[in-house]
Parts: C-alpha cells; sequence; structure tokens
C-alpha cells in the first residue's frame, strides 16, 4: 500500500476529484469556444449572402426570385450559394 494513513488516501481523492473537474472544465471551455467561432462564422456568412441577394436583385436589376431551394443554399453556403445562383442565372442555366 501507497500510503498508510486514511487520512492521505482522502485528501489525495479529493484532489484528484477536483483535477479531474478541472480538466473537464478546460476541455469543455476549449470545445465550447470552437464551436461559437464556427457558429459565428456561420452566421456571418449567411447575413452576408443575404445581402448579397438583396444588392444583386435591388442595385443590378437581376430578378432571382426567393423560392425554397435559394433561401437553403443561402442559408447553408452563403456568398458561394449566391455566386453560384447568380452565374447559373447569368448563363441561363436555371430559371430562377
Amino acid at each position: 500500500m501507497l500510503f498508510a494513513d486514511p487520512a492521505v488516501n482522502s485528501v489525495m481523492s479529493i484532489v484528484m476529484v477536483i483535477l479531474g473537474i478541472i480538466l473537464v472544465v478546460f476541455v469543455v471551455m476549449q470545445i465550447s469556444k470552437f464551436l461559437v467561432k464556427i457558429v459565428v462564422g456561420l452566421v456571418a456568412n449567411t447575413i452576408l449572402g443575404f445581402l448579397a441577394l438583396l444588392i444583386v436583385n435591388f442595385v443590378f436589376g437581376i430578378s432571382i426570385i426567393y423560392t425554397l431551394p435559394v433561401i437553403i443554399s443561402v442559408v447553408l453556403f452563403g456568398l458561394p450559394a449566391v455566386g453560384t445562383i447568380l452565374l447559373l442565372k447569368i448563363l441561363g442555366g436555371i430559371a430562377i
């Protein structure tokens, strides 16, 4: 037996539990910071996508109809979706 005194064993177990809790809290905080960073980036990309879609429609006069596939693609992919939809509209690939 490493420690013969029961009081030392209980103190060591309490220290180990506290260190374990600190480690778990640290890992959860790191994961949550990573997820918040990803979510903020996706929301910003979606907002920029919808702003670009509005600018394309109202400023440049290209009429892109807000259908469900257009909205879903802009929500999921943001600016690249607007660019793809715009290219397809200009090249005549889709009838939007």
